[in-house]
């Protein structure tokens, strides 16, 4: 079977390759206009930050040299040749350890109260009052946009050394963070629930409770347990501050250029951490389905 192809006259094709090459050509323009602007940007952040490639280039050695010496016992001999020697303070380690996951999990559980009592007023869907909203999500927005290692110097000045400043840390982050996260999927429930509960003449506690709390808890769970994951390693970290846990022994063994232990104590936090991560997976999936997993 054959088919008949029209072909238009020669003017009007000239007339539509014209236009097909303009369209083209302002594409191509636009694309070029776009990475001009992008290269522009790259390149006043890079001067703004102070990015040198020559001093990056330059001192690349010492960055691998720094590794190489922490991988080397006292003795000359690499680490792994006598796991004794290089994991001698493990026993104060895992101390120390132990102390971080307390500070992150007290942190965490304080944090995620906090934001469950005020993510209500936060959400668009679920608050009383549109000024209440506004106080209540600038307040979240401070409490996350300070970093917690910030938060911790603070405290370590207020209240002295010790766990209680990296607890109080973690709490006022969480609370920045989880209420964000914890309104947004408030904004995405159901509200059908609402108005059937709301018609009774419930009040507007009650319709959180009975209406808007069952939708969402499995949500609040699994941002919990993540932030958990997150605030271990903000804990490791606060330690330099002198805020406990096991960033005080890693400061320590830095600062006084002790390089086995430097190793030794990463790689306490690495496993934790890898631990941690595994073992929050797998509740994850376990309380919500496979889904919830990734």
């Amino acid at each position: 079977m054959t088919t008949a192809v029209s072909i238009l006259p020669a003017q009007q094709l000239a007339v539509l390759d014209a236009a097909y090459r303009r369209a083209v050509g302002r594409k191509r323009l636009r694309l070029l206009l776009g990475i001009v602007i992008f290269g522009a940007a790259l390149v006043l952040a890079a001067i703004g930050a102070e990015v040198n490639l020559r001093t990056l280039f330059t001192y690349f050695g010492n960055f691998v040299s720094y590794f190489d010496r922490i991988l080397t016992l006292d003795s000359g001999q690499r680490v792994w040749t006598d796991v004794g020697e290089w994991l001698w303070g493990w026993r104060k380690w895992l101390k120390m350890l132990g102390e971080t996951l307390l500070i992150s999990y007290v942190g965490t559980l304080i944090g995620a109260t906090v934001a469950f009592c005020l993510n209500f007023f936060a959400a668009e869907n679920t608050s009383p009052a549109p000024w209440l909203r506004f106080v209540v999500r600038r307040l979240l927005e401070f409490a996350r946009t300070v970093p917690g290692i910030v938060f911790a110097l603070v405290f370590v000045i207020a209240f002295g050394l010790g766990p209680m400043a990296g607890v109080l840390a973690i709490a006022i982050h969480s609370t920045g963070a989880l209420g964000k996260l914890f309104s947004e999927i408030v904004e995405n429930a159901d509200m059908k629930p609402v108005e059937g509960i709301r018609s009774t003449g419930a009040s507007w506690l009650s319709c959180m409770r009975f209406a808007v709390v069952p939708q969402v808890t499995a949500g609040y769970a699994s941002y919990a347990l993540l932030r958990f994951e997150i605030n271990v390693r903000e804990a490791s970290v606060m330690g330099f501050v002198g805020a406990g846990g096991i960033g005080q022994e890693l400061v320590v063994a830095i600062r006084k250029f002790y390089y086995s232990d430097v190793s030794a104590i990463l790689l306490t936090i690495i496993i934790a951490v890898f631990i941690i991560d595994i073992t929050t997976s797998w509740l994850r999936g376990r309380l919500f389905g496979k889904e919830a997993r990734t």
